[in-house]
Formats: structure tokens, sequence, C-alpha cells
């Protein structure tokens, strides 16, 4: 939703939504909102064992540091800071959805706490001074604050909750009322780190805007549960869409339309340099007007982002991601290649005869899948060339857009 010019009457602004209607909505529904930004963790190495982390730190100065996951208090954290050529390990204990050493100074994330020591010991063996950077880049943190500085939260009292849709990554997604409007809204109840995940998704939403995303709407804070608030998409996922109509009613120009709307959100991605890591059609929902919108960022970061031990969607991920961890936009085409058969296979699981564990070994002897039946030509062609086990030889999202557009110009 775009605001277009304030009218003659303050209570009422003329909008813009993303499909290109205009009408008038209320002044109070109106919220200045900006970007929330991330903050890197370069110091935090996740799950190393104790003994890794004294390896790590070396030369053994005074405040050199570096922050863990807890092996023996799973939740918690462990700050490691060297002192007179030994390695403290200061126990992060996760209370009250806060982080704390000495259970008096309490901080809302990794960061501020960080902050906070390396301007004063407090307490510490000594002030926080250089970090030990993890290999891969860093790892990043938000805090509910960021979102309210940035115009994003709703209050719980705006929102009812309905039925349960479907479960999701980290918790339940249900139906809601917010403001008259139906919306998704995916509800948290977990511990500190699923947190910063789930706010991290969250954080990287409200820098996207477009037709074909599935837009956010706001969050909840209600400790010890976070909600994030998005639009309704009553028609489902493009999975499910597929599977429940089949032949009989989806029509070649509903598929060519699938296509390009997908392809248009994520060049859309391309363009702000975000890569989504899991796009398949299990994560492109329906609208009541049918049009396709990407959505789940879950898993989405700016490039820099290093994810270590996720699980992976080993049929829809490109070998060198799958291999090395090397997640770009390239590889995001290999996906979308994969999204484009599910989309003219009626949603069939890609890969039908070869087992799990062995289809990077045959993607990478050159095994490519055939078109599915009825599909046109040059969108097999489109496939192949997001398939090319050479990133660079791949596709751009806005190359093949511009292709999907043509052929959807002459699908009846």
């Amino acid at each position: 939703m775009t605001i277009v010019t304030p009218t003659k009457d303050p209570n009422w602004y003329k909008a813009r939504h993303v499909d290109c209607r205009e009408g008038l909505i209320p002044a109070n529904y109106i919220q200045k909102r900006s970007e929330v930004k991330l903050h890197a963790m370069p110091w935090f190495h996740g799950k190393i064992t104790r003994d890794e982390a004294e390896q790590l730190l070396q030369p053994r100065e005074d405040g050199l540091f570096l922050v863990r996951e807890s092996t023996n208090f799973p939740g918690d954290y462990t700050l490691c800071v060297c002192y007179k050529n030994k390695v403290e390990h200061y126990r992060v204990i996760y209370k009250e959805n806060k982080l704390t050493i000495d259970e008096e100074e309490y901080f809302e994330n990794l960061s501020r706490l960080v902050e906070h020591y390396q301007k004063d010991a407090d307490g510490l063996c000594t002030r926080l001074k250089l970090s030990v950077p993890k290999k891969g880049g860093p790892e990043f943190s938000v805090d509910s604050q960021e979102f309210e500085k940035a115009g994003w939260t709703i209050k719980l009292d705006d929102l009812k909750l309905g039925e349960v849709l479907g479960k999701g990554e980290f918790g339940d997604v249900v139906l809601g009322c917010f403001r008259g409007q139906k919306v998704a809204v995916k509800v948290l109840k977990d511990n500190s780190k699923a947190a910063q995940t789930f706010l991290a998704e969250a954080s990287v939403m409200t820098s996207l805007s477009h037709r074909n995303l599935v837009q956010l709407l706001g969050v909840v804070f209600n400790w010890p549960s976070i909600y994030i608030v998005t639009e309704y998409m009553s028609k489902g996922s493009l999975v499910d869409y597929l599977r429940s109509r089949g032949r009989l009613h989806v029509t070649k120009k509903d598929q060519i339309n699938f296509a390009a709307d997908a392809c248009a959100g994520m060049e859309y991605l391309e363009s702000r340099q975000v890569v989504h890591r899991d796009l398949a059609a299990r994560n492109v929902l329906i609208s009541d007007e049918n049009v396709a919108k990407v959505c789940d960022f879950g898993l989405a970061r700016e490039k820099s982002f290093n994810l270590e031990g996720g699980k992976f969607p080993i049929k829809w991920t490109a070998p060198e991601a799958l291999r090395h961890s090397k997640f770009s936009n390239k590889s995001d085409m290999w996906s979308f290649g994969i999204l484009l058969w599910e989309i003219y296979s009626f949603g069939r699981v890609p890969y039908p005869r070869i087992p799990l564990a062995d289809v990077v070994k045959h993607v990478e002897k050159g095994y490519r899948m055939e078109a599915p039946e009825g599909c046109p030509s040059d969108i097999y062609d489109i496939m192949k060339q997001a398939w090319d086990l050479e990133p660079d030889n791949r596709p751009t999202f806005a190359d093949v857009l511009k292709r999907l557009e043509q052929i959807r110009a002459i699908t009846d």
C-alpha cells in the first residue's frame, strides 16, 4: 500500500494498493515505517566446543573474545574471554526473555550484551576488546525495539486469532483478523535463538514490497509469544493448488501466470540482492485473484550471510549450495527451474524415480529431469538453462521474466 496524497479532510488519505487499485483509507490506519536493520555478530561462532573456542582464541591477548552456544546448557550461550594467558568462560543465561551473565544486567539480545561489555568490564575479568570473527561470514541479531522504532509493531488488542492454518518452521500459522482484514499469523513460543531467527525473518520482510511477494503487515510482541502478521492468501500453497485441481481445472494460462508471477517476485529479490534459499511450490501462495506470491523468507538473508548445519530441501537446492553452502541468486535460479517443473507436472515431487540420497550424485553426473507431459518446449529450455552445473551460466531472473512475459502474451 502506497500513500498517494492527503485529502482535504485530514481524517482520510488517498492510497494505492500493490495491485494498482486506489481508494481512501482512514488517517489512523497510517503509520510511518522504515526498514528494520540487522546487527552483524562477527564474534558469534554457534555450536563449537569449549576446546575449539580455546584453540580459536590465539594469541591470548587480554580482551580477545568470542561467543558460542552453550554445550552444557542448551538454549544458553557462553562468552569466552582471554585474560592473563587463560580463557574465562562465562555462561550467558536466557531468563524471562532476556540474556544475562550476572542476573543484574539484562539484555534483549547478544549484540546488546556484547556492546555493554565492550564499554565496561562490569564484573568480567576484563573489558571485551577484540573479537575472533567467524569464518564464512557473520550471523545477525535484531531486537523488538528496532521494530517499534521503525513503525512495524501491532497492538495485540488490534489482532483477533482464529483457526490453525498449518505448522510453520517455528510454530503454528493461524488465521487472524486485523482491522477487519483477514491475515495470516505466524506464532512463536520458543527460546531466544528461535526468536532471533524469527525476528531476522521479519526484518528482511520490512525492506521488501512487491505484488508478487507476501506482504508483512506487522509484528506483535506479547512475551513469551511473538506474532508475525502477513497478508492472507486464501487459496493456499501453489503445490496444493496444483495437486487438488489438476489438469481438468488448471489451464495453460494459469500455469504461465503462476510461473511469471513467481519469477517477478524473485526478480525483485534479485534486484535487492536478497537470496531466498528455499524457493519451491510449497513456498508460493495463491491469492483470491489467482495471483502467485513468493513467501517464507525463513532462510532469506543478504548475500553475505552464511548458513551452516541447516536442513536443506535437497531436491530443490543447487549442487554448489548443498556441497559448499554457496547460496546466491544463481542457486535460487536452479530452484526456480525445479519450481517450473512442479508447475508443469501439476505438483509432482521432483526426481520421482531417484532416491533422495542419490539425487545430487545423479545431477552432478549430468542427469536432468525430462519435460513434464504437455510442457511447452520453450519452458523446458528455461528449466535446462536453470539447471546448468556452472552457476554463472544460469540466466538471471530479469532475463527469464522477459521470456516468460513473451510466452504469457501468446498463451490462450
